[in-house]
């Protein structure tokens, strides 16, 4: 028996591959297929099923590309209404997989046809689970995302979810091994582990949502409270996991053109395009197309394009950093941004070569910061609520970069003001979204929070976040 964890970092997502006897199952598979195409072959195997265990609201699945490459089945649990050919497997349903047995157990919560694949080993003890967004480490899927689709309340899905744990997951053996489909990071959650595999038993321990004695009253309560509103491409990905979408390879060739500065400037004239630069923050500071917006590439990169940009029909030009062009329009596949256009031959050296105009971001260290603020400027922080409750300069204003733009109307019009996140991505992200509208009397500060405690700048009292409801 083999079991592999393909965990993707930027989107905090775990895909599985299961391998016995020659045969194997992928679980919940990213949209770029090869790795497990390469992974089987390495193997000898022969991959005979593809299982999903919900349909994914946060990035565009490899299922059904895996199985036109491959010709194995799409198994979904019950409720599920693909528009392709699939497997609607029924609840207690099993798969044979050389020695090992797949078992469905079907529960919703998270979404209605949620379900989660038990593992059985050869001698068809429960070896372990893969519970998509039922269980994290940690915490559970969130009951918010479905509610259109279920026609169902956040409450009422909460209590179906109370339901799923208690009577299909928490009788389970205490050995069996949680393999979720997210980790800390991910948007369907709140409160997740940094950890990426652990026990059942020690879930039952440290997972507020499988206390032994919680009602279902409090267990309502408790997973609904506080959840931020969802990333507004959530529901275009569903659409494209329910729907199906283009081959990976069309959007490869399409998005991986080289335009000269004259043909990029042209694209985008006519398009609409929005211009995505993904270099370093310090590399966009230092130069880039005027009202482009910047996500770097080092950072969550595919959620943050996903969570700003929204549409994912939405033509996009790219300014990459040298060699990586591939890798961005994969990365933005991932998440369902299929339109991208191509990219800036010769990056910004050529657009200057060129004679095209240039924008810049102004920027300040922590240290020249600490000078200004004994001045009285304005300082905006661009990171989450819950960071900020924790703590903050003090007499900052908080404009979190999720909802940067419900909160245009607040920066000033015309006096100079300063935006800093934790440690500088996030600030510049912001800081292009603000230009981009026109708003340029701003600074960033670059090193973030980080280095403001450093200088000593005066921040409010520390509060762990843990306490925070």
């Amino acid at each position: 028996m083999k079991i592999e964890q393909i965990y993707t970092g930027c989107l905090a997502q775990g895909a599985y591959y299961i391998e016995s006897e020659g045969e194997a199952a992928i679980i919940d598979p990213l949209r770029e297929v090869e790795p497990y195409l390469k992974r089987a072959k390495d193997e000898g195997a022969v991959i005979k099923y593809i299982f999903e265990t919900h349909f994914h609201a946060d990035f565009v699945s490899g299922h059904v590309t895996l199985s036109k490459e491959t010709g194995a089945p799409i198994i979904y649990g019950p409720m599920a209404q693909p528009a392709f050919e699939a497997i609607i497997a029924k609840d207690g349903q099993e798969f044979p997989l050389g020695k090992l047995t797949i078992k469905v157990l079907h529960t919703p919560g998270h979404t209605m046809e949620s379900t989660t694949f038990l593992l059985k080993d050869e001698s068809g003890k429960d070896h372990a689970i893969f519970s998509g967004d039922t269980l994290f480490l940690g915490d559970v899927g969130r009951p918010d995302l479905a509610q259109k689709a279920a026609h169902m309340t956040q409450e009422e899905l909460a209590g179906t979810l109370f339901d799923s744990l208690r009577s299909k997951i928490m009788p389970l053996a205490d050995d069996v091994i949680v393999y979720p489909a997210h980790g800390a990071g991910s948007a369907c959650g709140k409160n997740m582990m940094k950890e990426t595999v652990d026990t059942l038993g020690n879930q039952k321990k440290m997972n507020y949502a499988l206390r032994a004695d919680m009602t279902r009253e409090e267990f309502i309560k408790e997973v609904t409270d506080g959840l931020l509103p969802p990333p507004q491409y959530f529901p275009l990905n569903v659409k494209m996991n329910k729907e199906g979408y283009e081959d990976i390879d069309t959007v490869l060739e399409r998005g991986t053109q080289a335009l000269t500065p004259e043909a990029f400037e042209t694209a985008a004239n006519e398009t609409g395009a929005v211009v995505l630069d993904v270099r370093h923050q310090d590399d966009f500071a230092k130069g880039h197309v005027p009202r482009s917006i910047f996500v770097g590439l080092d950072g969550s990169f595919a959620p943050w394009v996903g969570a700003l940009i929204a549409d994912v029909k939405q033509p996009i030009l790219l300014v990459t950093p040298e060699g990586r062009e591939e890798e961005t329009v994969t990365r933005l596949s991932r998440v369902g941004f299929d339109h991208t256009l191509g990219y800036l031959k010769g990056g910004i050296a050529a657009w200057k070569e060129a004679g095209k105009e240039i924008d810049t971001v102004d920027s300040v260290s922590a240290e020249q910061l600490k000078t200004l603020m004994e001045k009285g400027v304005p300082v905006y922080d661009v990171r989450k609520e819950s960071e900020f409750i924790a703590e903050h300069v003090e007499e900052a204003h908080l404009t979190p970069l999720d909802f940067i733009n419900d909160h245009l109307a607040e920066f000033p019009e015309k006096d100079t003001f300063y935006v800093h996140c934790a440690g500088g991505y996030r600030s510049m992200i912001a800081s292009s979204i603000l230009k981009s509208r026109g708003i340029h009397n701003l600074v960033d500060v670059a090193g973030g929070f980080a280095d403001i405690k450093k200088v000593g700048i005066p921040v409010t009292d520390y509060v762990c976040p843990t306490t925070l409801k």
